[in-house]
């Protein structure tokens, strides 16, 4: 409608062009019409001409009227259906914005969910990992394979999340089971071995913690513990035959008295750590041995000062009154006298000063303590080894504990530091070294 209405305004221009041409030339001739008649015939052509001019202008105006009507009618048809649509496409937005909306709250949902998912697949594996920490090594063999398949839980999650969640549940349901078994003791069937590495299939009970062992042929009976480097358990043998038979009862027949260590293991363990005096100090590696005869030697020489200091004669106090009792009024040839019948150090020391009686004191005191430095070299003699030995101990302690860290890292170069066992040679070499160093060089000290 629009693009007609547009082509009839186009068309009607060049008519209006011409009847407004005509009414100037006709203006012009008849301002002209006195003096030239051409100008009046070509006024009259252009009336003629205007006046067709306006009948076809008249004409295009009243087909255009004829033809506005339907037009407009069209025109509000159309509005209305562009109203309609405009009206469906605002609903089809809202739509399509609430679809949105839900769609994004959808993913949030499920984003959220998976979260959930992956939280509680953590929380089971890592009720999987403790739980195989709590099981006894005996109960190893048992549920081996569902924790194996629990720990293969994560690489399943994303493709099979149900069937890696019935895995992690059928776990919790075989623990929970259990632990209802465990409430009267389990007893299943497995395989243990005797501290000579020897492995023998047998019969379990377990209670609690505590798990006790007997073999088929009944050779082997004990309770079973986890040692270091072994993956099924050791059976600790009973060193009193009648333990041995009543565990051994109630093992098989599931009924009866079983011994109990209240300690799991520990006091065994303990007692099976202390050591005779020879084989502590053979720990110690060859340092100990110089430290020995150096402590040897010291013990020698303090035993026999001791002896010495026993064997010294004591002047008695009454004969020393005596003596002081000449010197006093003046009667030196008695006072010499009388400490000649004396014996001892102090009696030698007694004598010198009573033989330069008369004199000074202080050659009186020259006398007497020239003998009593006599003495005092006497009773020193051989002290100075014992500084000796108080001396060089903790230096032989020291060159213990090197050579012992040395022989340490030895191991660890050759076996690694993941067993201690086999660095305790070099440890001990490197502590009871120094141990011992001390244990000599206090007592040589005071």
């Amino acid at each position: 409608m629009n693009d007609t209405d547009t082509r009839r305004q186009r068309r009607s221009r060049p008519t209006l062009r011409t009847v407004l041409a005509a009414i100037s030339l006709t203006g012009c001739a008849w301002a002209e019409a006195p003096t030239n008649s051409l100008a009046a015939t070509a006024a009259g052509e252009m009336q003629t001409r205007l006046e067709a001019a306006s009948a076809r202008l008249a004409g295009l105006r009243k087909e255009i009227a004829d033809e506005k009507i339907p037009m407009n009618r069209s025109l509000a048809e159309a509005e209305a259906a562009l109203g309609d649509l405009r009206k469906q496409y605002d609903t089809v937005k809202r739509e399509s914005d609430t679809a949105t909306l839900e769609m994004s709250a959808l993913r949030n949902d499920i984003k959220q969910r998976e979260t959930e998912r992956n939280y509680l697949a953590s929380l089971l594996a890592e009720y999987a990992r403790n739980f195989e920490t709590r099981l006894h090594i005996a109960e190893l063999e048992l549920y081996r394979e569902p924790i194996d398949q629990v720990k293969r839980v994560q690489e399943i999650l994303a493709d099979d999340p149900a069937g890696a969640f019935d895995t992690q549940l059928r776990l919790i349901l075989m623990s929970l089971a259990r632990l209802e078994e465990m409430s009267g003791g389990l007893a299943f069937r497995g395989r243990a071995a005797a501290e000579d590495g020897l492995v023998k299939e047998g019969r379990f009970l377990l209670f609690g913690p505590v798990a006790y062992f007997v073999s088929d042929d009944g050779s082997l009976t004990g309770p079973a513990n986890q040692r270091i480097g072994s993956l099924i358990p050791v059976v600790e043998a009973y060193a009193d035959p009648a333990l041995d038979d009543m565990a051994q009862k109630a093992v098989t027949e599931g009924s009866g008295s079983i011994p109990f260590d209240a300690s799991l293991g520990n006091a065994r363990k303990i007692e099976e750590t202390r050591e005779t005096l020879r084989e502590h100090f053979l720990k110690g590696g060859p340092v100990m041995w110089p430290m020995l005869v150096l402590t040897g030697f010291a013990i020698l020489v303090a035993f026999l000062k001791w002896l010495g200091l026993l064997i010294v004669p004591m002047p008695r106090a009454k004969r020393l009154a005596q003596v002081l009792e000449s010197v006093r009024t003046k009667e030196f040839g008695a006072a010499r006298q009388l400490a000649k019948t004396m014996r001892g150090p102090a009696a030698r020391m007694l004598r010198a000063g009573c033989e330069v009686l008369g004199q000074p004191s202080e050659v009186i005191e020259e006398a007497m303590y020239e003998k009593m430095l006599e003495a005092k070299f006497r009773f020193n003699r051989l002290l100075p080894f014992i500084a000796v030995t108080a001396a060089c101990a903790p230096l032989l302690g020291l060159l213990g504990t090197v050579t012992g860290i040395i022989s340490t890292f030895k191991l660890m170069t050759v076996f690694g530091s993941g067993d201690v066992k086999m660095l305790s040679s070099g440890i001990s070499e490197a502590l009871i070294t120094t141990e011992f160093g001390l244990y000599i060089a206090i007592p040589a000290v005071l």
